[in-house]
């Protein structure tokens, strides 16, 4: 214990402090918050996750090739536990309380977020969310992230979620942007929802461009449709697609309605929105 430092205690657990993620102990176990001053790889994160303490912040380390410095984030929501990284560049690496007293959020995962954390929040406010807070227990299928980015005047929608398998009936009438690749296997699904229009991930598109060859197949079924590369927006991380995303393929029904290769997945989904 003399390598932890308390910095909060109530009935629910405590926010103990540390310099290093090697430093949680069993005393943590389903009742603190460690704030420790590791990177949040896939590595610092097992050594969390064998103690299972309520919640977990350590430091993003500039994120790092693959996201490594941060994988530990989604390694730790598998397990339903909530955890979140400070930006590297406000803190001090290998010292806890610096963390816990100067640290702002610099990515969390699905727990700590249901807990009420937010991006740019202090570390502080963070730490006390998530030893106060309880995380749901979703199934995989019920973590769609289903999210309204514009509305038109006639009621049609522009409606991200994380995969086309996520859609809903009333998505005849919506454009969705999804995260998922487009290649054959997608196309049940495009089919059997029928969107007014649709952004998926190309996934690279891979040999004989067959993550985008679902684009082709719908055309043929009058649906207009475009991928984003997946080298800049996030596969499976539908919001990714609409912000960071950039057109790199579309379907004769989406050109005609303006949408070219090259162009923000925001203004392509605004102009499949507005198509006749």
């Amino acid at each position: 214990m003399d390598r932890q430092t308390e910095l909060y205690a109530s009935a629910r657990g405590r926010v103990m402090a540390m310099d290093s993620a090697y430093d949680v102990s069993q005393s943590n176990r389903d009742r603190d918050v460690v704030v420790n001053a590791s990177y949040c790889g896939v590595l610092p994160a097992r050594f969390i996750a064998a103690q299972r303490p309520r919640g977990a912040i350590g430091i993003d380390c500039a994120v790092g090739p693959a996201g490594a410095s941060i994988a530990g984030l989604w390694y730790l929501e598998a397990l339903n536990i909530s955890a979140a990284t400070a930006d590297v560049m406000g803190v001090r690496l290998g010292d806890g309380v610096d963390l816990y007293a100067q640290g702002r959020i610099s990515f969390a995962n699905r727990p700590a977020l249901d807990c009420g954390v937010r991006i740019g929040m202090t570390v502080q406010e963070a730490a006390l969310l998530m030893l106060e807070g309880d995380p749901d227990a979703p199934q995989a299928s019920d973590v769609t992230n289903r999210t309204v980015m514009e509305t038109a005047a006639d009621g049609r929608q522009v409606v991200c979620t994380d995969s086309i398998a996520f859609a809903l009936p009333e998505d005849a009438h919506n454009v969705l942007v999804t995260a998922g690749h487009t290649g054959r296997s997608a196309v049940p699904y495009l089919l059997k929802a029928r969107p007014f229009g649709f952004i998926c991930s190309d996934g690279g598109k891979g040999r004989e461009d067959a993550g985008i060859a679902g684009l082709s197949i719908v055309e043929a079924e009058g649906l207009a449709g475009a991928t984003v590369d997946a080298r800049l927006a996030r596969m499976g991380d539908g919001l990714s697609s609409y912000r960071e995303g950039i057109i790199s393929a579309c379907n004769a029904p989406a050109r005609a309605a303006g949408v070219t290769v090259g162009m923000p997945a925001a203004q392509a989904a605004s102009l499949l929105l507005a198509r006749r």
